[in-house]
């Protein structure tokens, strides 16, 4: 037994006691180890204006439940950020402790522990599981709102009816619509709500725009009549908050639709109000785009008039919405990464944070998540972003992990990563991405699977339903807010858009009822489990086809294992999470009982369990 593994600190539960509360508040942090571990001294560094402070720890004494020995430095907040580590003085010499881990060497403050000290914390989002609709495919509730081929045309092509099933063309993309509303959402809630058991929907794009996908959006203040209008809205959001369900919606702030009329005026007229929303090399049809699509104009952010409408004014189109009539509870902003940066402009952190100021002004607790397929740790600081759609910090080393190749090679780019990854090499990435973002926007990222931007969950591990079960496990017990992706309960197929947005399947007779109650069993463990809710995070063990962590709070304990082949392993080393002997765990799916002995838990060969220890 190699006593550092047992060294753990985590800014959540018991390992913080004392909720921060403000500037002026304090706070006690506490590490634990094993009692064999030769540690002289604890001391915890930070610097919280610029210099550098050494804070002395005390050992306390024996906590019920742990078998270990603690020790707390108690520590006022003075700044709104509060970065911090731990020093180890040992008869082994000293050794620092990050979020990244343990090292011998001095770290960058880039890996520190981080506490927000007045972060708005939406509680609401503990206990909460996601579904996302592409509205378009998910229920006609109303066909008299539906599209008719050739009614008008979208980028010179006239838009085509599609019967309900019938798989999506590529060389129609956005110019076909198969007539899903937000009447067939608000009948599905029932389904949703009851028989899946999700309580938060995430929608694509309903304003009004010409294509199905909406991000051509060609009014940001009204309900696309095609998916039946604003009453079809105030209807479905009356629904929801009788059921207590939370939605949120999709903003495109990055750049609207050609028909848009922002766009519309400042072509016509450059003396326009809004022709100062947008970047024209050569008036009127050569502009700055998004990608290069000339649909798809870009907005200008340093017009303060654009800021204001969008975002800062009381008034703005981000803050309306969140207000009656409409309250929704918050929102997803496409391509965040891209959003006011161009060439020598690089508006997006200023935006962002004038963004966050605007939504937290008007509802506090609103959830500000943003897409981001890449290094997004620079807007989740706490002054940004609440979260990112978490491609790149869970989902894709996750299908590395099970498929053996890095999620670029989907795409066929020569320079992918198709060689397995390890256990130990999934959870380091996993742990260096959490270590530079703070531990409460951590709690708060959108895990996901897929999404109508990537190939299909079931696509993704190549038709495998024992890898398709491990992601599906992993998503419900991984620190943040899951999300699922309409369909994915029955492993709906399809591949790179648009194949990823084919129609949902209504005919029950056909359904996977089994597969079915697996996911609806895993969501509502999710949403009762402190632990997976709020619990630290702590790795047992990672080898080549074997991952194993501890979700903790005070009052329960949650070990998860995730095989994603055959493994030896019969037993997970406890001793390093301070488990006593005894301690007896329930398997969550076959209700097996065993009790921790010599340091380990006995274990099952199959490829996913959940053990639960109150």
């Amino acid at each position: 037994m190699n006593w550092k593994e047992s060294v753990f600190h985590n800014p959540s539960g018991i390992y913080l006691a004392g909720e921060p509360r403000g500037l002026g508040s304090t706070v006690r942090l506490r590490l634990r180890c094993a009692q064999q571990a030769p540690i002289t001294g604890v001391y915890l560094r930070c610097a919280p204006d610029g210099e550098q402070e050494m804070h002395t720890g005390r050992a306390l004494d024996p906590i019920a439940g742990w078998d270990c020995c603690w020790w707390e430095v108690a520590l006022p907040l003075r700044n709104q950020r509060l970065h911090y580590r731990f020093y180890l003085s040992s008869h082994e010499g000293g050794y620092w402790l990050t979020a990244s881990g343990l090292t011998r060497f001095v770290p960058t403050d880039h890996t520190d522990f981080v506490i927000l000290a007045d972060q708005h914390i939406s509680h609401w989002l503990d206990h909460s599981v996601f579904y996302q609709i592409f509205p378009d495919r998910f229920c006609d509730g109303d066909s008299a709102s539906n599209v008719a081929s050739g009614s008008y045309k979208l980028s010179g092509q006239p838009v085509v009816a599609r019967r309900w099933g019938d798989l999506p063309n590529v060389h129609q993309g956005g110019r076909e619509f198969y007539g899903g509303d937000l009447q067939g959402i608000r009948q599905k809630l029932p389904y949703l709500q009851q028989l899946l058991g999700v309580n938060g929907l995430y929608l694509n794009p309903i304003n009004t725009a010409p294509s199905s996908h909406k991000y051509d959006v060609a009014s940001y203040t009204e309900v696309d009549p095609h998916l039946g209008g604003d009453q079809a809205f105030f209807e479905l959001k009356r629904a929801m908050e009788e059921r207590q369900m939370r939605l949120i919606l999709d903003i495109v702030p990055n750049h609207c639709g050609e028909e848009h009329p922002w766009f519309r005026q400042a072509q016509n007229d450059p003396q326009a109000e809004t022709a100062e929303f947008f970047s024209f090399e050569e008036h009127p049809h050569k502009y700055e785009c998004w990608l290069g699509i000339s649909s798809l104009p870009k907005l200008n952010y340093s017009s303060s008039k654009l800021r204001d409408w969008m975002y800062a004014g009381e008034n703005s189109i981000m803050r309306s919405w969140l207000r009656p009539p409409w309250n929704i509870d918050g929102w997803r902003i496409d391509v965040a990464n891209m959003l006011a940066r161009g060439g020598a402009v690089q508006m997006g952190h200023k935006i962002l944070r004038g963004m966050r100021r605007a939504v937290k002004t008007e509802k506090s607790d609103a959830y500000l998540l943003g897409e981001n397929f890449f290094d997004a740790s620079s807007y989740l600081q706490g002054d940004q972003l609440d979260a990112t759609m978490n491609y790149r910090g869970f989902m894709m080393p996750l299908y590395h992990w099970l498929t053996g190749q890095d999620y670029n090679a989907v795409f066929e780019r020569q320079w992918a990563d198709r060689y397995p990854l390890s256990g130990r090499d999934l959870e380091t990435q996993w742990r260096y991405w959490r270590a530079h973002v703070p531990w409460a926007i951590t709690r708060q990222q959108f895990n996901l699977l897929d999404s109508h931007d990537t190939p299909r969950l079931i696509n993704l591990v190549g038709g495998d339903r024992a890898k398709a079960a491990v992601a599906r496990l992993i998503l419900f017990t991984y620190p943040g807010v899951p999300c699922i992706y309409y369909g994915d309960e029955q492993y709906l197929e399809g591949g790179r858009d648009p194949d990823n947005r084919r129609t949902m399947n209504w005919d029950e007779s056909s359904w996977d009822h089994p597969l079915l109650l697996e996911w609806s069993q895993l969501i509502g463990l999710r949403k009762q489990s402190d632990a997976l809710a709020r619990g630290s995070l702590q790795s047992l063990y990672c080898e080549e086809n074997t991952l194993a962590y501890l979700r903790e709070t005070r009052e329960q304990r949650c070990l998860v294992v995730a095989r994603r082949g055959p493994d030896p392993c019969r037993a997970i080393p406890t001793w390093p999470a301070a488990v006593p002997d005894g301690t007896v765990f329930r398997e969550f799916f076959t209700q097996n009982q065993a009790a921790t002995q010599n340091g380990h838990l006995p274990i099952l060969e199959s490829a996913t369990q959940i053990w639960l220890s109150d």
